[in-house]
């Protein structure tokens, strides 16, 4: 392949052509933030101008000269993800889409909704719910764009009963590596036509295409939603419950896992006390329906399952005040880690339920062996563990030893209990060499094959995913 174009003067006199002088930013005006992720581990690479879109046909003008002239385009939404995954490795364009940040419809009929991809997570779930719905895909990082979730395929803690952001993706416009914008799938419920280029959009990563509106599915609201705090003496105990739990005639709605040390972690960050929380290990579990009675019933069950498999006791979190604590500490364990330690790496692997323990328990062997620090916590109903190594005040060339070492043995673990690289957060750049490692060959061809077809000139978001 040749060498990419770097942008010159003449290249944006044409680009400014596109967008107003505003939404065009260069040199000294681009900000830090732009060169890199959530995670700084990944990297930093400042692009050579960043061009805030407000439409499909402005993304397509922008692509299709950046394809005639063979510049790298780097797509970027609120930049929350944590793999590298818009990082522009090769400089070059950087396509923010947050001022796409409209919802354009609420259709009750169809029971759907339209929104542009910069629309936050937090937005939507917000404006559903007022209009009497549910938005149910639910990931942990609610300032995370919509376009984000689609493009990595986002799960969450409602992933259990609801499943995750592809189960939810009806319709996509797209403008490809080309400047072509197409319009895949719709409103309707159901689409057996042809090959489904939709659902191979959703979780590439933004390397196959440029998102510019999302049509999701909607659902009714539960009247009611109630959590169990479930405390145990080991963390294994609490996992070894989950498979029990699951099958229980009631699905329920989240089942998440923790540790004391992570819950001081978020105490200390978030400056409020968690509920009961002088436990080894806990499982929250939730449930929702429509009536009292149901909760009620499901609620016994599961409480009567937990004592029965070595639960220290059952919490009801039946109160505004208690469910808020217990949800504003699980959504703040990410940054409550990043918080604690100088530097992190995070694993993101997802392992059928009964592999959970053992992985667990390597990551702990790992923590002795290398003498790190490690905190996990995860989605303990789907089997997706968010595990991190945190740096703390390790010296450079120790940290960049220990730091790979222990994310190749996860990696070398997952793979021996036929577990996956990613639950929910991609692969980005950091995650190729284990993504090649686990599928194997004739699937890294498969995938270039595909990234060709969409991308002949492999411009768009060049080093992610594959090579």
């Amino acid at each position: 392949m040749k060498p990419y174009k770097k942008v010159d003067e003449k290249d944006l006199e044409v680009l400014r052509s596109f967008v107003s002088e505003d939404r065009i930013f260069v040199n000294d005006d681009i900000h830090p933030d732009y060169s890199h992720d959530e995670m700084m581990i990944y990297g930093k690479r400042k692009p050579e101008v960043v061009i805030q879109i407000k439409n499909a046909q402005e993304a397509a003008k922008i692509m299709k000269y950046a394809s005639e002239k063979n510049i790298a385009v780097t797509p970027r939404g609120a930049g929350t993800g944590l793999c590298g995954g818009c990082v522009p490795l090769e400089g070059g364009i950087v396509v923010n889409t947050s001022l796409m940040n409209h919802i354009l419809e609420i259709d009750p009929d169809t029971m759907s909704v339209t929104l542009e991809p910069g629309v936050l997570l937090m937005e939507v779930q917000e404006a559903v719910k007022n209009a009497g719905f549910l938005y149910a895909p639910d990931p942990g990082e609610k300032s995370a764009t919509v376009g984000g979730n689609v493009m990595t395929n986002a799960g969450g803690m409602r992933a259990v009963k609801y499943g995750v952001t592809r189960d939810y993706v009806r319709g996509m416009q797209v403008v490809t590596p080309e400047g072509e914008i197409l319009e895949l799938g719709g409103k309707v419920a159901k689409n057996s036509s042809g090959y489904s280029l939709l659902h191979l959009m959703i979780g590439s990563e933004g390397t196959l295409g440029i998102v510019t509106r999302i049509t999701m599915k909607i659902l009714p609201s539960p009247k009611k939603m109630t959590s169990l705090l479930i405390p145990f003496d080991s963390l294994s105990a609490a996992l070894k419950t989950v498979p029990e739990i699951m099958k229980l005639p009631d699905v329920a709605t989240t089942i998440e896992f923790m540790e004391k040390e992570v819950l001081d972690d978020a105490q200390e960050y978030l400056g409020k006390e968690f509920p009961n929380r002088n436990y080894p290990a806990y499982l929250i579990v939730s449930y929702s329906g429509n009536s009292q009675a149901q909760i009620e019933s499901m609620l016994d069950r599961a409480s009567e399952t937990a004592m029965k498999n070595k639960a220290l006791d059952v919490f009801l979190s039946d109160t505004e005040e208690r469910q808020e604590a217990i949800w504003n500490a699980r959504g703040a364990f990410l940054e409550a880690i990043k918080n604690s330690t100088t530097e992190m790496d995070e694993c993101d692997v997802v392992l059928n339920l009964d592999k959970v323990v053992e992985f667990v328990e390597y990551t702990r062997e790992c923590s002795k062996k290398y003498h790190v620090r490690i905190r996990s916590f995860g989605h303990a109903g789907d089997g997706n563990l968010h595990v991190y190594i945190c740096k703390d005040d390790m010296d450079d060339a120790t940290w960049t030893r220990v730091v790979h070492e222990v994310m190749d043995g996860f990696y070398a673990k997952a793979r021996e209990l036929n577990g996956q690289v990613s639950g929910e957060h991609g692969i980005g750049h950091a995650k190729k060499k284990y993504l090649e490692e686990s599928v194997g060959e004739t699937q890294i061809q498969l995938m270039r094959k595909i990234k060709q077809v969409f991308d002949p000139r492999f411009i768009l978001n060049p080093g992610k995913i594959v090579d």
